[in-house]
């Protein structure tokens, strides 16, 4: 599966719970709360997919860093 997908998704939240956490930050509005009527079920799993989606794109970070390495140490390697 193309991995693109669900970075872009994840990014996609993480910008939703970054905006949440600025209008708690500046303005004492938690927006998740406001829209599921407090804090329930609905915010929690909204919370969660924002923790995983942190996770997943350190994971993915962490990935690509590992391959940028292996690639680099091969080439250089196959140069002397």
């Amino acid at each position: 599966m193309n991995t693109m997908i669900p970075n872009w998704i994840a990014f996609i939240i993480l910008l939703i719970g970054g905006i949440n956490w600025g209008l708690v930050g500046i303005f004492n509005f938690n927006l998740v709360d406001w829209i599921f009527g407090g804090y329930n079920a609905g915010s929690i799993i909204i919370y969660v997919l924002v923790l995983l989606s942190a996770i997943w794109l350190i994971i993915a970070a962490c990935m690509q860093h590992a391959i940028y390495l292996m690639n680099n140490s091969t080439n250089t390697k196959s140069k002397n």
